[in-house]
């Protein structure tokens, strides 16, 4: 477990921003650069692995593009999935299990376009309320483990834990919760448990006085790509410059997010809503500047071996060219 030195009230501005959404901070572009779509709008889940993403229009790599970005902030990915193939979105930034199931179910036809996070430690963990009894992984037996929404990353890096400890996945209950209400349910004692990311790891343990049960970076799920910036086949097909110009600025974006910690603070404390207090002490995850479909596979392989799906999906396919 870790140990936080600095405690100032994060949630509460995380939640606000989900409800209220989050604009572009440029509107100006510095160059058409030639694209057919000038005008985005992309959903973004606002955990610490869209860090890449708040950088690139923080610092006005989108609008050298000539993109003018709209940032809207996303409970889950697979809500605005549905969304995204309405025409609602034009990218969405969320976890790899989500888009595969969307393909492998319901023959969604997206397409990965950048690679956005994969996991390092302490950037998704398991939390208990203040003063629970559990004291470890294998004592949430017949335990509700709370998780944003059912069969997306959360249900497989929760499961690969368990499996860890030598605890079946079938042994616990998981309760679909949004991150921003999780922390009232563990005060509530709603569940008993709950899996969450960063900034919200920091926000339940600010706000309700949470405490980290167990890292998920662990086992069969350690170092695993978490989450990647999705487009449809159409869109992509409609607008290749504008696609090219999107990840262009995004790569440049988590370059920086890799190599500069306190680009990632200052970033998270413009589109999350946590101080700068706060997003010193979260933990970063890595940024990755291209996208190997090798490692997201371990994703479609595990959702195999956690029963989301029956055979594995060759992730491969849904790899975008240049990404």
């Amino acid at each position: 477990m870790r140990r936080r030195l600095f405690r100032v009230p994060a949630a509460l501005a995380v939640t606000a921003l989900l409800a209220a959404g989050c604009a572009g901070a440029d509107g100006s572009s510095a160059s058409s650069s030639g694209v057919e779509l000038h005008n985005l709008t992309i959903a973004a889940v606002p955990a610490d692995d869209s860090a890449g993403l708040y950088i690139a229009q923080q610092r006005g790599l989108f609008a050298a593009e000539g993109l003018h970005v709209t940032i809207v902030p996303a409970i889950s990915s697979a809500e605005v999935i549905q969304e995204q193939l309405a025409g609602k979105f034009d990218i969405t930034d969320g976890n790899y299990v989500s888009y595969i199931l969307a393909n492998a179910q319901q023959h969604a036809d997206l397409e990965v376009l950048a690679a956005g996070s994969i996991m390092e430690p302490r950037c998704q963990e398991v939390l208990i309320p203040a003063g629970s009894s559990i004291t470890s992984i294998a004592g949430l037996r017949g335990k509700r483990i709370g998780v944003n929404v059912l069969n997306n990353i959360g249900t497989v890096l929760v499961d690969a834990a368990l499996r860890a400890y030598g605890v079946s996945p079938g042994d616990v209950h998981l309760v679909p919760i949004p991150f921003p209400a999780m922390a009232g349910a563990l005060k509530k004692h709603q569940v008993d448990a709950a899996w969450l990311p960063e900034p919200f790891i920091t926000g339940a343990e600010e706000t309700v006085g949470a405490e980290p049960l167990a890292d998920l970076d662990i086992g069969a799920a350690q170092n695993l790509p978490i989450a990647g910036y999705v487009v449809t086949k159409t869109w992509l097909q409609k607008y290749p410059k504008t696609a090219a110009a999107f990840r262009k600025a995004l790569v440049e974006a988590q370059r920086i997010a890799d190599t500069d910690p306190a680009a990632v603070e200052k970033a998270m404390v413009a589109y999350s809503g946590v101080s700068a207090t706060a997003a010193a002490v979260m933990a970063q995850p890595d940024f990755p500047l291209d996208t190997d479909p090798v490692l997201i596979q371990r994703i479609s392989d595990l959702m195999v071996e956690f029963g989301l799906l029956r055979k594995a999906y060759p992730v491969q396919q849904m790899i975008a060219p240049g990404a």
